[in-house]
């Protein structure tokens, strides 16, 4: 193999960078739903031959699970000769596409340069075409293993016409689809390009060494640890169903320069959708170590290698067939805060207090009068980030798992027959501390006349269990979601399925704020009473605070 110094290895490496970055903006100005183009529910990266990654660009860590799984099933599904140049793949399903829940539907192509297969290229965007659930993944939507969508470059027509079947808003689906493939296509065009200039062997070297680097430099960092162990666990309040309570537990060890996460102990997979799958488990556990070790360390397949996961199958951080997964998204958030628990007690100025600890969102689907078509609108909601040990929280993000951007109001008045009544802070929702924790959003959407057969889902998390505080700092103030008829609350069940609404009706969901870090000085005890005097913050967020009249 051609050696290649440290300095070609850097260049090659951020030339591979910039092109990821360049197709994430490619599929997101190219994207035909609300959801890519201006909320940015999406994620690219570029593959190695052997289905190693050799870089993801900075959008969602928890779609690295979705990515990362397709590779996998693709290379151990299909032989490398069946793979061939102008083929286009797509998966989508948790158990046998490698994804992580269904509305994530994943573009796969193989790059080939000269007939030789040298990379892939892979994207997801989030396709919001369903709204319901159900006891199992059966009941989520349409399932797809690894298949070709295109075969030589020739589209698989009878597979394009099951797909389009199966999503009621087909006109949507069909532009994000060309939109992916496009991005993919542009990706290969870069790598080709880029292969032009610095020749074959030197790219086939990069991908060895690339991923032998980043190992290495995840074992130093791991080594640089203090040996031990070190324990955490924490509760999600409800699977939406029935269940309540749901343990996820951790204990990582670290010795020498190998480090493992073990979650045994963890409850059992559930009835409702909070199911991680092995793929999710293992992306939130990668984005968790690299948020704690050295940040110079890149975010490849060799990195992943220097970590250990242990869990039990048929537990919720990693379901088995045919457990529902749909709203995975807010046990990994769970899952990260049990991981940066048990690191404070390693260090807890490597950490966050526990943040808002939900993926937020709600569901609207029904029939828009103004355009006579099918409508389905989502919306992730962020909250309050946990303080740190020199700093406060930050207020209204999304946090750990997640990075999507909010749809503006403007945005979506004008594509769905829905107005937005109030987009605010959660006053008084972050927690106490010498740095307090980020406060959460409230977000209110109405019902207007023009929205026929509404149907609304939902789900906000840390109703019940608050978001812990580190070093003496507070909880976090709860999350809450409730609907409102004729001025009434008909319903505060913050996991609602299924439900019908009427025009007028109106959702306010207020998410959960972070958690303080560290007590509160005698100085500032008395400038929050003066607060408290003056109706900036309430009894409570003063008697959280250890402050007493």
């Amino acid at each position: 193999m051609k050696e290649i110094n440290p300095i070609t290895l850097e260049i090659i490496a951020n030339g591979v960078s910039s092109i990821a970055e360049q197709m994430g903006v490619i599929l997101c100005k190219t994207g035909y739903s609300t959801n890519i183009k201006e909320r940015k529910d999406l994620s690219v990266a570029v593959f190695s031959a052997q289905g190693k990654l050799l870089s993801l660009a900075q959008h969602i860590p928890l779609h690295f699970s979705s990515l990362s799984g397709a590779v996998e099933m693709l290379t151990k599904k299909y032989k490398p000769e069946e793979i061939n140049e102008g083929d286009i793949f797509i998966a989508n399903d948790p158990y046998s596409g490698g994804g992580s829940h269904l509305p994530d539907i994943v573009i796969l192509s193989p790059v080939f340069y000269k007939g030789k297969p040298v990379a892939f290229m892979v994207n997801t965007g989030h396709h919001a075409d369903r709204t319901r659930r159900g006891p199992s993944v059966y009941d989520e939507g349409l399932r797809i293993p690894v298949v070709k969508l295109y075969d030589r470059g020739e589209l698989v027509r009878d597979m394009l016409d099951i797909l389009m079947l199966n999503f009621q808003m087909k006109y949507e689906r069909h532009g994000d689809l060309n939109a992916q493939i496009l991005t993919n296509r542009f990706g290969a065009e870069k790598l080709r390009e880029l292969i032009d200039k610095i020749g074959l062997d030197t790219f086939d070297a990069f991908c060895v060494k690339w991923l032998e680097y980043g190992e290495k430099k995840a074992r130093i960092a791991i080594k640089a640890l203090p040996d031990g162990d070190y324990e955490f666990s924490d509760l999600v309040d409800s699977d939406g169903v029935g269940d309540t309570d749901l343990l996820i537990k951790t204990r990582i060890t670290v010795k020498d320069d190998h480090i493992t996460f073990d979650f045994t102990g963890t409850c059992p997979q559930v009835s409702g959708p909070f199911n991680c799958v092995p793929c999710a488990l293992k992306a939130t556990v990668y984005y968790s170590l690299m948020s704690v070790l050295d940040h110079t360390i890149p975010a490849n397949s060799g990195f992943f290698d220097a970590i250990e996961i242990k869990a039990e199958p048929g537990s919720l951080v990693w379901a088995t067939e045919p457990a529902p997964v749909s709203d995975r998204e807010t046990t990994a958030q769970r899952i990260a805060d049990v991981i940066f628990g048990a690191f404070s007690k390693m260090d807890p100025t490597r950490v966050f207090a526990a943040g808002n600890g939900a993926q937020s969102f709600f569901a609207f689907s029904g029939d828009d009068a103004r355009t006579n078509r099918h409508y389905v609108y989502v919306e992730t909601v962020g909250g309050g980030s946990g303080a740190r040990f020199n700093k406060d929280g930050l207020d209204a993000v999304h946090v750990h798992m997640t990075n999507t951007s909010n749809l503006p109001v403007e945005a979506l008045e004008m594509e769905y027959p829905l107005m937005v009544e109030e987009y605010a802070l959660h006053e008084n929702s972050c927690g106490a501390g010498k740095y307090r924790g980020g406060v959460g959003i409230v977000r209110s959407i109405k019902i207007t006349p023009e929205s026929l057969n509404t149907s609304f889902t939902a789900a906000t998390e840390r109703t019940v269990h608050r978001p812990y505080g580190l070093c003496g700092g507070g909880e976090a103030g709860r999350a809450s979601l409730e609907i409102i008829r004729g001025g009434k609350v008909i319903s505060d069940n913050p996991k609602p399925r299924n439900t019908d609404l009427l025009s007028g009706d109106v959702v306010v969901l207020k998410t959960a704020g972070g958690g303080g870090y560290g007590p509160v000085s005698e100085r500032d005890k008395e400038a929050l009473k003066k607060d408290f005097k003056e109706g900036i913050i309430d009894e409570k967020w003063l008697s959280d605070a250890g402050v007493t009249l």
